[in-house]
């Protein structure tokens, strides 16, 4: 019985969901209820923290789905996560209303500075909660199911496949620097005030924020857990592991590399719809080239194919990323650097199979 439990609930899951679950319990318990003065109080900038560490923690985790199991090495699913971070923003400019620095009802403040006559169309609905959350899911989704298609039926693969992305994501961060294309240009949208009715400022809102964020990444880890562990999982690390052969005998190899795509794509802009209202903006940046590049080194430092591996090393990079930025800022990307080579030569699977060496 024993035997049969583990191979059912795997012990690394267990921790993951536990872990989670302990920081779902203990997070606002520590921030609401303890007093500030006492040394177990958690303050409101690391609950916020913590919630952007998870945010990246579940992006980490659809670029494991797509990398890790299905073999797709792509650069550039940063756009995915920043056009999720854009809809959930649209969402929260609208919410601000007449409480802008032009209190224009109708029109953001950079809208107004810009002396746009009217809100544009595809605007339009974002002052509803349920249309924007659609649109986190569909726009990525979408984009990820029209750029998948024509590139897996081209069957491009490997290194130029990583190239296209990469230049996806550049060409989207160029189109949003530009004014004209109403989402705030350069310095994107922020200013928010609230979501739901709520003051985004008030402690209550940031432990909020963080629970819902710890649900959904443990949501998203059982979701692609669930798809790895299905026949479908395994049909796609068979593409991973030898493609020509899995054609050969008769699978629709573009179409299990198109759905698994597409839904990574959808995680990655969940992911990035939870990032906007806590750290309090979006902007052009989160689609550079570079951004989309630290999330492969946050998947191959923890260990790809493994999922919490990936979560792994999300969060150990990011926590590296706080302290190194914190006092020497300039030397960050020369770590990150260093972490990746030393990683890449003495890790090769990354921390998690530094972990199971260990226990065999």
């Amino acid at each position: 019985m024993l035997a049969a439990l583990r191979e059912r609930y795997p012990l690394a899951d267990v921790i993951v969901l536990g872990a989670l679950a302990a920081l779902v319990i203990a997070v606002p318990i520590l921030n609401l209820v303890v007093p500030t003065d006492s040394p177990l109080h958690i303050s409101t900038f690391t609950v916020t923290l913590l919630g952007k560490y998870l945010c990246y923690a579940t992006l980490a985790l659809s670029v494991d789905l797509v990398w890790g199991y299905c073999g797709i090495l792509t650069l550039g699913h940063g756009a995915f996560f920043a056009l999720g971070g854009y809809a959930m923003g649209m969402y929260l400019m609208r919410q601000i209303g007449d409480r802008g620095v032009y209190g224009n009802p109708l029109l953001p403040d950079f809208m107004v500075f810009l002396n746009w006559p009217e809100l544009p169309w595809y605007w339009w609905g974002f002052s509803s909660f349920p249309f924007a959350m659609a649109m986190v899911v569909a726009v990525p989704g979408l984009l990820a199911l029209v750029f998948g298609w024509f590139a897996f039926r081209s069957r491009v693969t490997g290194v130029y496949l990583s190239i296209i992305t990469q230049a996806l994501t550049y060409a989207l961060l160029l189109a949003f620097f530009r004014n004209e294309m109403g989402f705030g240009g350069n310095n994107g949208l922020t200013d928010f005030k609230d979501i739901l009715g709520f003051n985004l400022q008030a402690d209550g809102t940031r432990v909020a924020l963080f629970v819902v964020t710890a649900i959904v990444l443990a949501l998203s880890y059982v979701g692609c857990r669930a798809i790895c562990a299905s026949r479908y999982g395994r049909v796609v690390v068979a593409i991973r592991d030898a493609e020509d052969r899995a054609r050969f005998l008769g699978y629709r190899v573009e179409n299990f590399k198109l759905w698994i795509f597409v839904a990574s794509a959808i995680v990655a802009g969940i992911a990035g719809a939870l990032y906007v209202p806590q750290v309090g903006i979006i902007n052009p940046s989160e689609f550079a080239p570079l951004s989309s590049i630290e999330l492969v080194i946050w998947v191959a430092i923890g260990g790809r194919s493994s999922l919490y591996g990936a979560i792994a090393g999300a969060l150990l990079v990011n926590y590296a990323k706080t302290q190194f930025t914190s006092f020497m800022p300039e030397a960050w990307l020369f770590v990150l650097g260093a972490m990746f080579v030393l990683g890449t030569l003495f890790l090769p699977n990354g921390i998690v199979g530094l972990g199971r060496r260990w226990a065999k």
